[in-house]
């Protein structure tokens, strides 16, 4: 595809304009007039002729899988194939989603002669997470005589994958294993005789007589004595609520746009990188009116990536949450006793009646934590001291209703043996972490 430029239109003007009205007014001129015109066209088309070739042998290739992270600048990089290895200007786009921000719609470029490849960085910073395909580039170059551009779009194939942003929620998490941060968390030696079988050993006295193994000491005619360590690899798995109730906004300091089913995501990735920390092994479920994504817990770099890749497409549907399936999913898949971490909302009466009736199938197996980001207003009354009118005063009765409501659920779930924390918006990967170490260091597993 050709288009004029600038400088054939002044072209035409200067002369074609000029020397027709010239030809028309002095008839002696005409044929002079003509040929100065058919010379400009003759030139206009050799020109435009050759701009059609210009682009042959121009090749783009994008990297298969483009990775990076929400709201941090990254990089595409692109190589450009020029099979003429001629030296030539170009002019480069890219069909990005509206999701990844760019400042630079183009990209000039010059190819250098006597290379066929040549790299260009192009910068963009992500505004969404999720996946996005990128199907098209667009080059372009002017004639020999600049009269023309000669347009061309190449057809590519790209992924890009757009992870949750975990920087500043890992420097929080640096700092609780380091016991520097501002969350109370310190780092405390597990005690207590364990549960793991670790080896034999002869009778030493003080020894209980429930530690003594019979056949052993049959077997060696001499006490025998079974040691115990701390079970140390424990499986946990967070489950995310991917329904309706993580469309809300978060908090009413959250971004726009953002949704608690963010905090969940990042919070849940976060875990990951904690439990890979202390050696336990991490698995991940997602469930909406169905079990959505089931990822098995392992530990290993691969295993995270596998993670991250089930949680980084995740967003939440607008359906109600089926907990008798989840619950039924996942007494027949987890046969073993696990740590299971349940992010969701649980201020609907009827829904909030739903999971605590099949709490009463899970706690008897495993050891349940439910978490709930704080929604905004439900607090109890009189805590906020603005108030500056009978509006502001309803509105704190009803966010007190709610509070009451929510704490009402907690005694509920605590008599069945679950726990059931409203966690901050901002601290939610924090206090998270600080619940899962709880769990570690009082060997609850």
């Amino acid at each position: 595809m050709i288009v004029p430029r600038n400088k054939l239109l002044f072209w035409t003007a200067a002369i074609v304009l000029p020397f027709a009205l010239i030809g028309a007014v002095a008839p002696a001129t005409e044929v002079v007039s003509l040929v100065l015109i058919a010379a400009l066209f003759l030139i206009a088309i050799a020109d435009a002729i050759g701009a059609r070739t210009g682009l042959a042998g121009i090749g783009i290739e994008l990297p298969a899988v483009a990775r990076m992270s929400k709201d941090r600048e990254a990089k595409l990089e692109l190589r450009i194939r020029n099979e003429r290895q001629q030296k030539k200007n170009l002019r480069v786009a890219l069909a990005l989603p509206r999701e990844i921000k760019t400042e630079d719609e183009e990209i000039d470029a010059v190819l250098p002669a006597q290379s066929e490849w040549s790299r260009l960085t192009w910068p963009c910073t992500p505004l969404k997470r999720g996946n996005y395909k990128l199907d098209s580039a667009f080059v372009e170059s002017g004639s020999l005589l600049g009269f023309w551009f000669a347009r061309k779009t190449i057809p590519v194939q790209s992924e890009i994958r757009v992870y949750p942003n975990l920087l500043n929620e890992r420097k929080n998490l640096a700092a609780l294993f380091l016991n520097r941060g501002a969350f109370g968390v310190h780092a405390q030696r597990q005690v207590g005789k364990g549960r793991d079988f670790e080896k034999l050993r002869e009778y030493v006295p003080g020894d209980g007589y429930d530690e003594i193994y019979w056949k052993a000491t049959a077997r060696h005619g001499k006490p025998i004595t079974k040691v115990f360590q701390i079970e140390r690899t424990q499986e946990v798995y967070v489950i995310v609520d991917a329904s309706r109730l993580s469309a809300r906004t978060p908090g009413l300091d959250a971004a726009p746009g953002t949704s608690t089913l963010e905090r969940f995501v990042t919070a849940a990735l976060v875990l990951g990188l904690a439990a890979e920390e202390q050696g336990d092994l991490f698995g991940l479920l997602t469930f909406t009116d169905k079990v959505e994504k089931f990822v098995r817990a392992k530990n290993g770099r691969e295993h995270y990536s596998a993670c991250r890749d089930a949680l980084y497409t995740l967003q939440p549907k607008i359906v109600t949450p089926d907990f008798d399936e989840l619950c039924t999913f996942i007494r027949l898949r987890l046969r073993r006793r696990v740590l299971l971490v349940f992010l969701t909302a649980l201020d609907d009466p009827a829904l909030a009646e739903s999971f605590a009736r099949n709490m009463d199938s899970l706690r008897r197996q495993h050891l349940v934590l439910v978490n709930m980001v704080q929604p905004p207003g439900v607090n109890p009354l009189f805590t906020n001291p603005n108030i500056s009118g009978l509006d502001d005063l309803y509105q704190q009765l009803g966010g007190h209703l709610r509070w009451q409501n929510l704490r009402e659920l907690q005694k509920v779930l605590q008599r069945r043996g679950v726990q059931f924390s409203l966690l901050n918006n901002e601290r939610l990967s924090a206090e998270l972490v600080s619940q899962y170490l709880s769990v570690k260091q009082r060997q609850l597993l």
